[in-house]
């Protein structure tokens, strides 16, 4: 923006700059108001699409003012795309020819495409992000500025690319959305204020407050125009970017509605105050102005207030809150009870008189396959039915937990009913976990039979890991719960006890 003289009355700004600051070349002057002296104040278009823009004020000092004049005096001049959260700027159809994009009933993947098409056909756009909720907005955002950014070579045409409430796209910290949309949407905008001047992209960027805006992305900005600021953390960040001492940038407090403290190679060389022109065009939304009161009477008011509410139909109850999802042992017996229920009777009295034969069967036909060890418990039982109706049983053999109880026991080489013989080592194990069983039994039945004492890679492939310290820490939990009592000799040889019933390991030379 810079002050310049006011021009002949048929030449328009559309000439070069006449004081010794502005650029010698013809260039396109945007005028955007008076300074204090009351001479016209401009921005320099093609500067501007070089060095891009920051505009900072808070709430009510006039910053969708400033953007709505810049956008209607370049209009015609420079292809505009707007990223408007509050809709505030679709207006702009209306007079210069602005396509307006309702973001919210689009999705994600057509905003981009979208995005893509304004390029290639140069077309200025609005997209309105009202109505949606600020995750989707920092989500369609980048979306929107990715289609802009991967645009084909031959599309990078100059465009400015106004975005107004910047720091909610580009926040400085952590904000209360999800952790995706942040990244996505700061990474969309880090790419507009870096990258985006080598594929034609300026871009313009407004914000209530410097705090909450990435230092990263205000960085990349090398105009400024500051609107009145109160807070003394704003105050500190506008004069770190204006390169002032904290004295001059306190002036930016005094600033009225409106008037804007620029800086810059588009703007001017040393700050210049300018007082923003009028506009053609009007926001939806206004300012909230002071309307008179209704005068009728506090009696009147209040039958106004309390009429027909004896009338009105009460409000429905709250619906009664979901059951709790059922647990996967729930689930496999539902499945197991209806597939019994479904068997006709017929096929029923056809099934085999002993069922325990199909039960060891199939159970050392699960623990022959290698894969089965990784398979959750869930899965193995689907399998273990599956296999009972092949073997001609059409109700279910077992319940999950008794199934859970006999594949433990056939892991640790026990395919036999568990009720009769091993009835006290059960007993024995109650207190332990189930995922532990299979590896109690291994060491009982050792015991037993008096053979040599499990090495650990045995345990942990019972207890279906790979880390021989995972199994080591089983046998320690076992051993502090007094179920075993593991010894090793001199040699290194372990064996393991079982106090309770007697039974001890032989000592098992070292690995």
């Amino acid at each position: 923006m810079r002050a310049i003289e006011p021009p002949p009355a048929d030449s328009g700004l559309r000439c070069a700059a006449a004081l010794p600051h502005a650029l010698p070349a013809m260039t396109f002057q945007v005028d955007m108001g008076l300074d204090d002296a009351g001479r016209t104040v401009a921005i320099d278009l093609e500067e501007l699409l070089a060095t891009r823009l920051l505009v900072q004020g808070n709430s009510g000092s006039g910053k969708s003012h400033l953007l709505r004049r810049l956008l209607e005096k370049s209009a015609g001049e420079v292809q505009q795309i707007v990223i408007d959260p509050e809709g505030d700027f679709v207006t702009l159809a209306d007079h210069y020819g602005h396509v307006a994009i309702e973001a919210v009933d689009y999705s994600a993947t057509e905003i981009t495409r979208f995005a893509g098409r304004c390029r290639e056909h140069r077309t200025s756009v609005v997209l309105s992000l009202e109505g949606l909720e600020i995750d989707s907005q920092m989500r369609c955002a980048a979306a929107f500025l990715s289609g802009l950014f991967d645009a084909p070579r031959d599309h990078w045409y100059p465009a400015l690319v106004i975005v107004d409430e910047a720091q909610l796209f580009a926040p400085s910290g952590a904000a209360e959305v999800s952790e995706d949309a942040r990244r996505g949407s700061l990474s969309a905008m880090a790419n507009l204020m870096s990258r985006g001047r080598k594929r034609g992209l300026a871009g313009v960027i407004a914000t209530q407050r410097l705090a909450k805006l990435s230092k990263n992305v205000a960085a990349e900005a090398s105009n400024f125009l500051m609107g009145h600021t109160f807070l003394d953390i704003d105050m500190a960040r506008a004069a770190d970017l204006l390169g002032m001492e904290r004295r001059q940038a306190e002036a930016i407090r005094d600033l009225q509605r409106g008037s804007f403290l620029g800086l810059g190679p588009a703007i001017a060389r040393r700050s210049i105050t300018v007082r923003i022109g009028a506009v053609e065009t009007a926001a939806r939304s206004t300012s909230p102005q002071l309307v008179p009161l209704p005068t009728a009477p506090a009696e009147d008011m209040r039958e106004l207030l309390f009429a027909d509410l004896e009338d009105a139909a009460p409000a429905p109850p709250p619906p009664p809150p979901p059951p709790p999802p059922p647990t996967a042992n729930q689930m496999l017996a539902d499945l197991a009870r209806a597939s019994a229920e479904a068997v006709p009777p017929a096929e029923a009295e056809e099934e085999p008189q002993d069922h325990e034969p199909v039960i060891v069967d199939v159970l050392r036909a699960i623990i022959a396959d290698a894969d089965s060890a990784a398979r959750p418990i869930a899965a193995l039982f689907q399998d273990f039915q599956v296999r009972c109706r092949m073997a001609g049983v059409r109700r279910p053999l077992l319940d999950p937990p008794g199934f859970a109880r006999r594949l433990a026991a056939a892991r640790a080489g026990i395919f036999e009913s568990l009720d009769d013989d091993w009835a006290d080592a059960l007993a024995v194990a109650r207190d332990l976990p189930d995922d532990m069983l299979g590896v109690f039994l291994l060491i009982a039945r050792t015991a037993r039979d008096g053979a040599p004492c499990p090495g650990d890679e045995t345990i942990a492939d019972i207890y279906g890991t790979s880390s021989l310290g995972r199994a080591r820490r089983v046998l320690a939990y076992m051993e502090s719960r007094d179920v075993i009592v593991p010894r090793e000799d001199l040699a290194g040889r372990r064996s393991i006890a079982i106090p309770q019933l007697g039974w001890t390991t032989q000592p098992a030379e070292p690995a």
